[in-house]
């Protein structure tokens, strides 16, 4: 697994518009880079929808937000649709990016990565609990910004 203060790895997955978005290319701000297991399931319907909650929290720290699971794009469409969703949701269908942060154990972990503006990893949060993400991210954001 990827620690603090290693070079976050840099990746390009598909979003839920069928669009490249490329890690490198979010440098100068902080990202909030976070893998899920699966779409539209109770837990990370949770956790999506905290975020979708306090996103002018994580737009006031100049923070990004990715969501990160193995669904296809149209799945992650209809999860942003269906919870009106104001942040991007990144499919990685084959687990190769979630094989590179080391949270892919047959399924996606939930873990959040902090990522700081210079694409160095500031903090990781494991099998964070849904309920508790946007607290401990966004505290973290804090203390960085």
């Amino acid at each position: 697994m990827i620690e603090p203060g290693a070079p976050a790895p840099d990746f390009t997955m598909t979003n839920q518009d069928g669009e490249p978005v490329t890690l490198s290319e979010l440098r100068g701000r902080h990202v909030a880079l976070y893998f899920y297991p699966k779409a539209d399931t109770p837990g990370c319907t949770k956790q999506a929808c905290g975020v979708r909650d306090r996103a002018a929290e994580y737009e006031a720290a100049g923070a990004v937000v990715l969501g990160v699971s193995p669904d296809p794009v149209a799945d992650l469409r209809a999860f942003a649709d269906k919870y009106g969703l104001p942040f991007t949701l990144l499919s990685d269908h084959g687990a190769e990016v979630a094989k590179l942060y080391g949270v892919w154990a047959g399924h996606m972990e939930r873990t959040t990565f902090l990522i700081d503006p210079d694409g160095v990893v500031a903090r990781v949060f494991r099998r964070i609990k849904p309920d508790e993400h946007d607290d401990l991210v966004l505290g973290a954001l804090a203390s960085v910004t």
